[in-house]
C-alpha cells in the first residue's frame, strides 16, 4: 500500500497549497486525514453534508449529479494535486454533488476550521481558492451552452477532449490514461449510452479515434478538436 508523505514531502505541481509557508504546511500534515478508496467507492455523496476538504494524493475522481430522471450527469474530473468539497465547504450547503474515484486512489482530508484558520492567514490561498471557484462557474456556465448548442456528436468528441485535458495520455503518447465506460462518456455528453456507443464508431471510421476495448486512442488530436467545433 502506498505511504502517504508528510506534506513537505509532497511534489505535486500546481497544487493549492504550495502558497504556503514551511509553518503552514507542517499544520496541514500534523493536522490533515488520509484514506484509501478502491475504485468505484465514494468519497462523498450528494447531498450529505461537508465537513472538510479533500486533496487526491494520487488517482483520478470523476463528480456527478443526479437529474430527476434519476439519471447521472457528469461534471467534472478531478486528478493527482486536485482538491474536492471546497464548493459546499464556503457555502455552508451539503455536498452538490458525488465524488466516486475511478481508479484506487488515496486522497487526504483537512476539516473546515483548520482549512478556513489557513485562508484567513494566507491571502494566496484565498486567492486561489477563489480563482477554482470561478472556473468552475466558467465550466458550468459552457456546459449549459454546450448541451443546448451543439450536437451530440460534438459533445462527445469534446467529452474525449476533456479527458484528454485532463488525464493526459499513457506512455504511447496517444492512449487516454483513464478508462470510463461507455455510459459514463454518455454521462459527460448528456445523452445516452446506445447513442454513445453509435458516435464512438462512427469517429472512429473517421479515423479521429481508435477504439481498442476500453481503451481509446486518439490518433490526431486537431481533428478531434475540429470536430468539437473548438475552432473553425
Amino acid at each position: 500500500m502506498t505511504k502517504i508523505p508528510a506534506c513537505s514531502e509532497c511534489n505535486i505541481e500546481d497544487s493549492i497549497f504550495c502558497t504556503l509557508t514551511p509553518e503552514q504546511t507542517e499544520f496541514i500534515s500534523e493536522n490533515k486525514g488520509s484514506n484509501f478508496y478502491k475504485k468505484g467507492q465514494a468519497v462523498f455523496y450528494e447531498g450529505n453534508q461537508s465537513h472538510g476538504l479533500f486533496c487526491i494524493f494520487k488517482g483520478k475522481v470523476k463528480l456527478s449529479k443526479l437529474g430527476e430522471n434519476g439519471k447521472e450527469q457528469v461534471i467534472r474530473f478531478a486528478k493527482t494535486g486536485n482538491i474536492l468539497g471546497y464548493r459546499s465547504l464556503f457555502s455552508n450547503e451539503p455536498y452538490q454533488a458525488t465524488a466516486t474515484v475511478l481508479e484506487d486512489s488515496y486522497i487526504c482530508h483537512l476539516s473546515k476550521e483548520k482549512y478556513t484558520s489557513l485562508m484567513r492567514d494566507n491571502p494566496k490561498l484565498s486567492w486561489k481558492t477563489m480563482q477554482l471557484l470561478a472556473k468552475d462557474l466558467k465550466s458550468a456556465e459552457q456546459h449549459l451552452i454546450n448541451i443546448a448548442q451543439k450536437t451530440v456528436k460534438e459533445r462527445i468528441a469534446e467529452a474525449l477532449l476533456l479527458l484528454q485535458s485532463t488525464f493526459g495520455y499513457t506512455e504511447d503518447g496517444e492512449s487516454l490514461s483513464v478508462t470510463l465506460t461507455r455510459s459514463e462518456i454518455a454521462d459527460i455528453a448528456g445523452t445516452t449510452t446506445e447513442t454513445t456507443i453509435r458516435t464512438l464508431a462512427i469517429l472512429g471510421k473517421e479515423n479521429a479515434i481508435k477504439l481498442e476495448g476500453k481503451r481509446i486512442i486518439i490518433p490526431d488530436l486537431e481533428a478531434l478538436i475540429k470536430i468539437a467545433g473548438l475552432y473553425d
